[in-house]
């Protein structure tokens, strides 16, 4: 019988089963493990397999970049202690108009048995974010404020300099007029500057169903 094929729907139904049926879930290769992406690693593959047993879709590859290229959905796996991953700088207008496709975001708690000699990984939370609020907050916040206030192109181009984006003149030029033409959607993702951007889920964890394309999984 041919498998279903994957859709966001399914997704997440799924990660709110997986997320239940792991927390409950002993683990003896984690026993002492302290490196999170390891236990991310293990978490990651271990969904995707749950997910293939059931379902058809194209597996995510260091070329296409995400996790779920067909439904262009992306899955983090992060610590609740410091709820925070990585993802690839492709540009200064990620902050703005958001990464460009859709995050599946697992929050653990790690525990170690020493009676049993293994580890537990309590998913204390699982959100979706759809691509429309991945933009860093205080940005995008920073920026609608301009617009209200009857800000020009100068302003948001001293803005986006004021922030660091990492940006040159002619393009902070080009983002300036399209955002005169149409206002940011919030996002609520804490953005830092580096190589890679480093994503903060703290605020995401706090909205979570209280907002628009902010979805509590668990």
């Amino acid at each position: 019988m041919p498998k279903q094929p994957l859709d966001v729907a399914k997704l997440l139904r799924e990660a709110a089963r997986f997320s239940q049926s792991e927390s409950s879930h002993a683990e003896p290769s984690l026993f002492g493990v302290t490196d999170g992406k390891a236990v991310g690693t293990y978490l990651e593959h271990k969904f995707r397999d749950y997910l293939e047993a059931k379902y058809s879709f194209e597996r995510g590859s260091s070329a296409n970049g995400i996790d779920f290229p067909e439904i262009c959905v992306d899955m983090k796996v992060t610590s609740t202690r410091q709820p925070q991953s990585s993802c690839p700088f492709k540009s200064a207008r990620q902050k703005i108009f958001g990464l460009g496709y859709h995050l599946l975001v697992f929050v653990y708690d790690k525990t170690d048995d020493p009676a049993t000699r293994s580890a537990n990984l309590d998913i204390l939370n699982a959100v979706y974010i759809e691509s429309s609020r991945t933009g860093d907050y205080q940005t995008t916040t920073g920026i609608i404020k301009i617009l209200e206030n009857d800000g020009n192109k100068e302003d948001l181009v001293a803005f986006m300099h004021d922030r660091n984006l990492p940006i040159d003149e002619i393009e902070a030029d080009i983002v300036a007029e399209e955002l005169l033409l149409k206002h940011p959607m919030v996002g609520y993702l804490t953005i830092s500057n580096a190589l890679q951007w480093r994503l903060q889920y703290g605020r995401v964890i706090g909205v979570a169903g209280t907002v628009d394309g902010i979805v509590r999984v668990r």
